[in-house]
């Protein structure tokens, strides 16, 4: 990414996410880890760096000063990102090295929430990706996906929960599951995706499919069944698959 000739704030640069909010004109202090990463790049103080607070804010900035376990920047530009359409992603809980990598590539496509649900074909997976330490792992996955691909919004991540937990959770807007027997997703209900406000849940079943009562309850809940072709598709290439494809037609239906 070092070097690279792109316009925008930030653009090209040496990338490092914060919690903390900046402005121009203001000092951020970076972590231990951020620290480490720079070292690793052999940047010294003098560096120019991207800055990026996952929730829209993206800045650039000169270290200043540099330590084991931290590292200061003093903020020159800022400018913020509005967010894309919305995209929630209902995910399966199942093996733990797929979700990290499905969180990477969804945080990749500019997903806006993750939910990890837990199916009934769930449990018998093993080792599964849940608990309060794989939660942190999955930011950690997002936040350097977002760094790396220089997005401007980290995906809220919510923790795991059961079917009619997270139906219950899932925002308003054009309610979708992924069901072989739907129609081609690619062909979206009239104004479901193609409006600039639009929002779009996604559930994504676990392998081995989603059991007949489980997908009676999502489409009493609104969601529609659509598929993304006659394959048989683990459930991390469905999901980034699907949000490929809805990025595509929600990015046709915003205004320029």
């Amino acid at each position: 990414m070092v070097g690279v000739d792109r316009e925008g704030v930030a653009a090209g640069l040496p990338q490092f996410i914060t919690v903390d909010p900046f402005a121009a004109g203001t000092t951020v202090v970076l972590d231990e880890q951020a620290a480490r990463h720079m070292r690793v790049l052999r940047l010294e103080s003098g560096a120019v760096v991207g800055l990026r607070d996952g929730l829209g804010c993206v800045g650039e900035g000169q270290v200043v000063r540099m330590a084991k376990a931290q590292v200061h920047v003093e903020v020159t530009r800022v400018v913020d990102v509005p967010p894309l359409p919305a995209v929630h992603l209902l995910v399966p809980i199942a093996d733990r090295d797929r979700m990290l990598w499905l969180a990477e590539k969804a945080t990749e496509l500019g997903v806006t929430s993750w939910r990890p649900v837990m199916w009934r074909r769930s449990r018998s997976v093993s080792p599964r990706g849940e608990g309060v330490s794989f939660q942190a792992k999955v930011r950690a996955r997002m936040e350097s996906a977002l760094a790396q691909s220089e997005g401007a919004w980290l995906p809220q991540a919510f923790p795991e929960a059961n079917l009619e937990r997270a139906v219950l959770a899932a925002p308003s807007g054009d309610r979708v599951v992924l069901d072989p027997a739907g129609a081609p997703l690619t062909d979206p209900a009239p104004g479901a995706l193609t409006a600039g406000d639009a929002s779009v849940v996604l559930a994504i079943g676990p392998e081995g499919g989603i059991e007949a009562d489980e997908l009676e309850q999502l489409r009493a809940a609104g969601f529609r069944a659509a598929s993304i072709g006659p394959s048989i598709l683990r459930f991390e290439t469905a999901a980034i698959g699907a949000l490929a494809i809805v990025r595509t037609l929600l990015a046709r239906g915003t205004p320029a």
